[in-house]
């Protein structure tokens, strides 16, 4: 037997004994992954924030490159990673003393309201029952029970927090190991962002040193592309978040809606989930405001629309630039199967990997066509004659 085809039937029955018992052993198989994921979770957090801090760094240090003299560029680099470290640091605590105060304020004024609101609840629902004849749902006390109810659930929760306190030392381990790993993915992003060109350079020799020319060819094409796409999927649904909750919190203030920092932050958070994040915003806000009066709520709706649409068609084009090219079929595919598979996160991933799934694709069936189509001349010949 050739050695070649010895080699190759080896590889063959190798591969089919793994399949076979990682399907047999798979819980076993799962649950090492998780441990595996897990031990790596401060590298993994620490790229990902990495990742996106990324071109912001780029772009300051090509400012510092600039500005700096020859024998000083070497510090573009570091200059450039604290620059950036230094603009989060200043957004994230000016985003604390401004919205946090207003978030209070407003969950302690909902807390204070919510006999108002089962009262207005209860009076919206006898108005409902007379107009569609309920009788039997007339007489149907819904303040009451709303009442019972938070009453209950408060009960449950203050029980859970006392039942709790024995597992003090528990959590508290559990809070020291979030901070510990915290600090340790910042100390890796640090460390990637510092040195991203000599890293992103050591990677793309490791590939072409290990990998056929042609596979690697095509590995780095490919890394290439999801980079680029998530980079701009990233940096795109983050200024839209945010050009999307400041204008409806203006909005707000504007047409005087009740719950305006606690809603407007809801919207834009939710806005970095493609599809369904305005329609979980637009739930969440028409659960807080229905309660004080439907018809803002109804109106509420109709500005939050009004304002997606001038968002979506005519901001957000300007700011972050084209789409990613992606069908909107493809789109509501990715997320239905990412939120299936992964819930949240797999919401906000599967749009970026469908991108690139769809973009290679597309190439791939371009160069087919491309390379089965006949020459101009066979063409020409095959052709029959026009009578």
């Amino acid at each position: 037997m050739d050695k070649k085809m010895f080699r190759s039937l080896i590889l063959l029955i190798t591969y089919a004994i793994v399949l076979v018992a990682v399907i047999v052993k798979l819980d076993a198989v799962t649950g090492w992954l998780g441990g595996v994921l897990g031990a790596f979770q401060p590298l993994i957090i620490g790229g990902v924030i990495a990742f996106i801090l990324n071109r912001p760094c780029n772009f300051f240090a090509r400012l510092y490159d600039k500005a700096l003299p020859e024998k000083g560029r070497g510090a573009a680099r570091p200059l450039a990673v604290v620059t950036v470290y230094l603009i989060v640091v200043a957004l994230i605590t000016v985003l604390v003393s401004m919205v946090v105060p207003e978030l209070t304020h407003s969950l302690e004024m909902f807390i204070g309201n919510l006999s108002i609101y089962a009262a207005n609840f209860q009076e919206l629902f006898d108005w409902l029952a007379a107009k569609l004849d309920l009788e039997q749902l007339a007489n149907l006390d819904l303040s009451t029970g709303i009442s019972d109810s938070l009453k209950t659930l408060l009960t449950g929760a203050l029980d859970t927090l006392t039942n709790t306190l024995p597992h003090l030392i528990t959590m508290t381990g559990v809070v020291v190991s979030g901070v510990v790993t915290g600090v340790i993915s910042l100390v890796f992003s640090i460390y990637m962002l510092s040195g991203a060109p000599r890293l992103l350079e050591q990677c793309r020799r490791l590939v072409r040193a290990y990998l056929p020319e042609t596979a690697a060819r095509h590995v780095l094409t490919v890394a290439r592309l999801t980079a680029d796409t998530f980079s701009k999927y990233v940096s795109g649904q983050m200024v839209e978040a945010c050009i999307l909750g400041s204008l409806c919190f203006l909005g707000m203030c504007v047409f005087r809606f009740d719950y305006a920092p606690l809603i407007s932050v809801a919207v834009g958070v939710f806005a970095l989930i493609p599809i369904a994040g305005a329609y979980l915003g637009a739930v969440l806000a028409v659960l807080l405001l229905v309660m004080i009066d439907p018809w803002e709520a109804v109106w509420f709706l109709v500005f939050l629309v009004a304002l997606q649409q001038f968002e979506g068609n005519i901001i957000y084009p300007r700011v972050v630039g084209t789409s990613m090219g992606l069908p909107g079929i493809w789109v509501l595919a990715a997320v239905t199967v990412g939120g299936s598979l992964f819930q949240l996160v797999g919401m906000v991933v599967s749009v970026p990997l469908a991108a690139v799934a769809y973009t290679l694709l597309k190439q791939d069936l371009r160069a087919r066509t491309s390379a089965q189509a006949p020459p101009p001349e066979e063409a020409s010949e095959e052709t029959p004659p026009q009578a």
